[in-house]
């Protein structure tokens, strides 16, 4: 599974070339932050459990 400050890979890289990104914060909604450009996006769970490929590291 994951959890709060873990680095994921998703299914579709960042428009800044970059497929790593950190999740920030973890409720109804899950908010990550892209490890390239900073930028920060917000998902549901369900559609952040369809899009994540793998966990990289805790």
């Amino acid at each position: 599974m994951y959890d709060l400050h873990d680095l994921v890979e998703m299914k579709k890289p960042h428009p800044c070339g970059t497929n790593r990104w950190e999740i920030i914060r973890m409720g109804m909604d899950i908010k990550i932050k892209c490890t390239g450009c900073g930028r920060l996006v917000m998902l549901s769970r369900k559609e952040f459990e369809r899009r994540m490929k793998k966990v990289l590291s805790k």
